[in-house]
């Protein structure tokens, strides 16, 4: 019988982006991202949910303490997204474009130093942008 279980944690943060890639052209950004290359930007309500996925404790009952990944969290994503201009106040995001796949992949980069001093590993990370767009990132294979 496997222990092995998944806890997810949800956070929502409110943040600014303009869709716009320093390798191409101002008419191929506007042809590719269209409206999402308004160079005023606009916002974005995301949700974004961590999963940890580790074996049980046989005592606590615990993959890990929700109330640590939630401080990992807030370090990691809120105190250096929410309510920032993605583009303009993340260093990443000045030579990645801004999407849904980058963010996961940028939550994900954050949070992996905080998850070496776990027994659990980070599983996935999942952004929705828009009720209807989301992205999932799971790490590299190795």
């Amino acid at each position: 019988m496997s222990n092995i279980v998944e806890l997810s944690r949800r956070i929502m943060l409110c943040a600014s982006h303009r869709l716009h890639s320093t390798h191409l052209s101002d008419e191929e950004n506007k042809q590719l991202y269209g409206k999402c290359n308004n160079p005023n930007g606009h916002g974005h309500n995301y949700v974004i949910k961590v999963s940890v996925r580790g074996e049980k404790d046989p005592i606590t009952g615990m993959v890990m303490d929700a109330a640590i990944l939630k401080d990992y969290m807030t370090k990691a994503i809120m105190d250096v997204m929410d309510h920032k201009c993605l583009d303009k106040d993340v260093e990443y995001f000045k030579t990645q474009p801004s999407t849904a796949e980058n963010i996961a992949v940028f939550v994900w980069n954050q949070l992996s130093p905080y998850m070496e001093k776990e027994k659990c590993s980070l599983h996935k990370v999942k952004i929705f942008e828009t009720e209807n767009i989301c992205a999932t990132y799971k790490g590299m294979k190795a």
